[in-house]
């Protein structure tokens, strides 16, 4: 049943924590503004849909969702999405793909996939996690040192390309703001913790630019003067001959969503010792872009980064992130007409700090050090992300991770002949199979499968049976170690009991588990070989192959 946690909050709120969200969420709003624009703009959009998102999308993600401290907003995830997005559809476009996102984030949420997305490959997730960092940090260069250039090229070393040629454009002016943008924010974060970095980082910019009078661009001369309020809301219009074509980014950008929202969800659940609810939370999280999408904004989630702040300032439940939105819808009345003065610099600087902390650098190491597999997934996922594009990257990341975990776990999967261990002529005294040997009767051979029967190591079962040494009167699979089998499991040992049949072998099953009991039973094949050589134990499966040897040769009919 979907709750969201603010319902169960709300019932036991008390005085001591709504002052604690209050302070909670005044700071986290304040945290707040000048990411929302930043990331707007790094977008290729204007700041003011950023500050859309962030009021709206965080008030309706803190309203609707299964998280007691989650923030929700635009987030550095999203910019290269967006980008792409706009740059070949336009706002419009890019509108209609939230919207198709927001729909698919609430469907996943009704349909309970939020346990699902933890399935996602670490390697995967850190992989287009450091690649859009990257792609974040080469989108900020020419307003970091004010460069001339009009076009900035789309494709990452096109880019960088148009950057050493532009060079000697660069304005000293602009360096020193974004260069100096950064230091404070640095020096804040390491000596003073609990302050707001970002937004001192900006007004000390913004005022040493104002007061110095330095030639830079800022927001008031590059997209003029922000709104005071929010747009009246209003239905994107829609484009039906552009839902094919973008239904592949807006479900990139709605399992982006879900991965970030989760991610931060969890991550809170650990700072304060809670338990999200992953489906309520994708709920919201569609709402929240559908609403976005109404109100002029951009795609939402989960930002982990404010997330933080918002626990580390004490808040209690869902009423911080309203307040939140409250603060920021107060900052755009009361000072947009100073938010024009602001520097495009002090924003890519900020913006720069986000990409590093973004880049997660030491998990990239680490997994570099691990597996060759994992190494692999997570170098390819960043390779496709920084040059090619998210979308591809993230689905490549994921065909290629499953395909190893495949390949790996038919690797631990094997087919042994044991009827000699099971009589107890072992090559060493450490492979006894039981305590007791068993009389295993002329012309009947033990195959053990160990692990799970599926697809990807169908073949060695089949080699382990053409490569029988002698013929033989019965086959005893004994299938203890075997939690699983799919459908290919079943069509093989289907044709080998065809096999058996034609050839007057009796085919006799040991041990099977619950799955594989009942995959058989709906397909039919227990039918087929017949309930009774379906047995319990080794030693019950000796006993039928004993009294079926009695028997006439003929084929089995059973």
């Amino acid at each position: 049943m979907y709750t969201p946690k603010l319902l169960t909050e709300i019932k036991a709120y008390s005085r001591e924590k709504a002052l604690a969200d209050l302070f909670a969420g005044m700071t986290v709003g304040v945290v707040a503004l000048p990411l929302a624009m930043a990331f707007a703009i790094a977008s290729g959009l204007p700041p003011e849909r950023g500050l859309f998102t962030a009021i709206v999308a965080g008030f309706l993600i803190s309203l609707f969702g299964g998280s007691k401290v989650q923030i929700g907003g635009p987030t550095g995830a999203f910019v290269v999405l967006i980008s792409s997005i706009t740059l070949q559809y336009g706002y419009s476009g890019l509108a209609l793909c939230t919207l198709m996102a927001g729909i698919i984030l609430i469907l996943l949420g009704l349909f309970r996939m939020g346990g699902l997305i933890k399935f996602i490959p670490f390697p995967v997730t850190t992989g287009f996690t450091t690649g859009i960092a990257v792609v974040i940090f080469s989108t900020q260069i020419r307003d970091l040192l004010g460069l001339k250039i009009e076009k900035v090229p789309a494709a990452f070393l096109e880019k960088w390309q148009v950057y050493f040629e532009s060079l000697n454009t660069m304005s000293f002016g602009t360096v020193l703001v974004g260069i100096g943008t950064i230091v404070v924010i640095l020096l804040i974060q390491r000596f003073w913790p609990k302050l707001p970095a970002m937004l001192i980082g900006m007004v000390v910019a913004t005022l040493v630019a104002h007061v110095c009078a330095l030639n830079v661009e800022t927001i008031g001369s590059t997209f003029g003067e922000l709104p005071r309020m929010l747009p009246a809301p209003s239905f994107p219009k829609i484009e039906f001959s552009q839902i094919g074509d973008l239904a592949k980014p807006a479900f990139t950008v709605a399992l982006l969503a879900a991965i970030e929202s989760l991610l931060s969800a969890t991550v809170a659940d650990g700072m304060i010792g809670d338990r999200h609810r992953p489906n309520a939370e994708l709920i919201a999280q569609g709402i929240a872009n559908v609403g976005s999408v109404i109100f002029g904004g951009i795609p939402a989630t989960g930002a982990i980064a404010r997330t933080a702040t918002n626990v580390k300032s004490g808040a209690k439940t869902p009423v911080a992130g309203v307040i939140h939105a409250v603060v920021l819808s107060l900052l755009l009345l009361l000072f947009a007409p100073v938010a024009k003065l602001i520097p495009l610099a002090a924003l890519a600087g900020i913006l720069v700090v986000v990409s590093y902390n973004m880049s997660e650098l030491h998990n990239f190491v680490s997994i570099c050090k691990g597996p060759k597999s994992d190494a692999c997934v997570l170098i390819l996922t960043f390779a496709l992300t920084v040059l090619v594009d998210l979308t591809v990257a993230v689905q490549v990341g994921v065909v290629l991770a499953a395909l190893l975990f495949i390949w790996r776990m038919s690797e631990n999967t094997d087919v042994n002949v044991i009827t000699e261990r099971v009589q107890g002529k072992a090559v060493a005294e450490e492979e006894f199979y039981a305590i007791a040997p068993r009389d295993v009767p002329a012309g009947v051979e033990i195959f053990e499968i160990n692990g799970p029967f599926f697809f990807g190591m169908i073949h060695r079962f089949k080699n382990a049976i053409r490569n029988m040494e002698k013929p033989a009167a019965a086959l005893i699979i004994r299938a203890r170690n075997v939690l699983a089998v799919d459908a290919t499991g079943i069509h093989t040992l289907r044709s080998l009991y065809k096999q058996c049949r034609k050839k007057g072998i009796y085919l006799i099953f040991s041990e099977v588990h619950s799955q594989p009991l009942k995959a058989f039973q709906r397909s039919g094949l227990i039918f087929e070989v017949g309930r009774d050589n379906f047995c319990k134990s080794m030693d019950d499966a000796l006993k039928r192959a004993k009294n079926l040897l009695k028997m006439t040769t003929k084929p089995q009919e059973e």
